[in-house]
């Protein structure tokens, strides 16, 4: 067995020395491994969240930091999108390659690269609405190379809780988006309820959140709220069917560009006078949200009684004293009186031209 080898082994020699011989400029071919050590690109956001304000401007960080070998290419692809709630589904918002850009959906002709620099992708959002309330992803490709990073747009707001004329879990999940639209707001998010829960939020009744689930905050536990013996914090529900479920909605606004205000008038209205009294001062019967944002944003205070647009009747109360919510800073809800009855003055809102 052994001298067949060395006969083998001794062939093998005498053939590599016969193709040294024969062909003197043949390069044997090698196998090379290679180690990495690491990406080449990466995408960095100085910052995680940013916080704005409806109407206002917003600037989402990202920035590329690569190898000094990586030359930048003119063909590096820029995109933004926008994570839905549920974390699902990504919807366009931007996209740049070269010379060529596209903004997408109700983000056109809002959003633009900040391009400070050659690194520099940063989106600059113009005249925030609620929507764009959430989370979004930058993603860059260069060639061989990519990058993603994601940052929260935060908007300063409030929460409310809402149930329509109807009564008390009444609303699928769609009746809910549409609720909340209705009154100047959107459905509120977990964190935006959680938030709002660390403030002191209290309420026993369970709403839809835009994830699709149904929650509610407790601050004091009580016997109809989960059990007395139970500990503060927010109650789940769950994901529910959003054609099947029927719960109420929590929803949330953030500042408004226009005045709210109560109509200064003679006599108490009805609503349809009520809806006559604005317009014939040059407005509009203001809507639920629109009082919330002016309490809770701008510390708006009022001790009268007056119709909103949903046919409710509430009022203010930023400084609690006798006889206008003794305990506590609120929004006082007197229900959803006869539409008929001469009771109630009326609260208008006048947005800017």
């Amino acid at each position: 067995m052994i001298p067949a080898l060395l006969c083998a082994l001794l062939s093998v020699g005498v053939a590599e020395n016969a193709l040294d011989v024969l062909y003197p400029d043949l390069e044997f071919s090698r196998t090379i491994y290679v180690t990495e050590d690491g990406p080449r690109l990466t995408l960095v956001a100085e910052q995680s969240k940013v916080v704005s304000r409806r109407g206002g401007n917003v600037t989402l960080p990202c920035k590329i930091q690569r190898d000094q070998s990586l030359a930048p290419s003119r063909k590096m692809r820029i995109k933004w999108t926008k994570l839905t709630s549920d974390y699902l589904k990504e919807v366009d918002v931007f996209v740049a390659m070269d010379y060529n850009k596209k903004s997408f959906g109700s983000f056109h002709g809002r959003v633009h690269l900040q391009s400070s620099s050659a690194v520099d992708c940063s989106l600059v959002i113009t005249d925030i609405t609620l929507e764009d309330y959430g989370k979004y992803k930058c993603e860059v490709i260069d060639g061989l190379e990519d990058g993603t990073v994601v940052v929260s747009l935060d908007l300063e707001g409030v929460i409310f809780p809402y149930f329509p004329r109807l009564g008390r879990y009444n609303l699928n999940f769609y009746d809910a988006e549409r609720a909340c639209r209705d009154q100047d707001a959107i459905v509120a998010s977990f964190d935006q309820l959680y938030d709002a829960w660390r403030g002191g939020m209290d309420w026993c009744n369970a709403g839809w959140l835009s994830d699709g689930t149904v929650q509610y905050p407790i601050t004091a536990p009580r016997e109809p709220c989960g059990g007395k013996d139970t500990t503060p914090g927010i109650r789940n529900y769950g994901v529910r069917d959003k054609d099947k479920g029927r719960y109420d909605v929590f929803c949330f606004t953030s500042y408004h560009t226009g005045r709210f205000y109560y109509l200064i008038h003679p006599s108490k209205l009805t609503y349809d006078e009520a809806v006559r009294a604005c317009q014939k001062d040059g407005a509009q019967i203001a809507k639920v949200g629109q009082m919330f944002a002016a309490w809770k944003l701008l510390g708006y205070d009022r001790c009268d009684a007056g119709w909103l647009a949903d046919g409710s009747v509430r009022y203010p109360i930023s400084r609690p004293r006798r006889r206008c919510s003794p305990t506590e800073a609120a929004v006082r809800f007197n229900g959803f009186p006869d539409k008929k009855h001469k009771l109630y003055g009326v609260y208008c809102f006048k947005g800017d031209n």
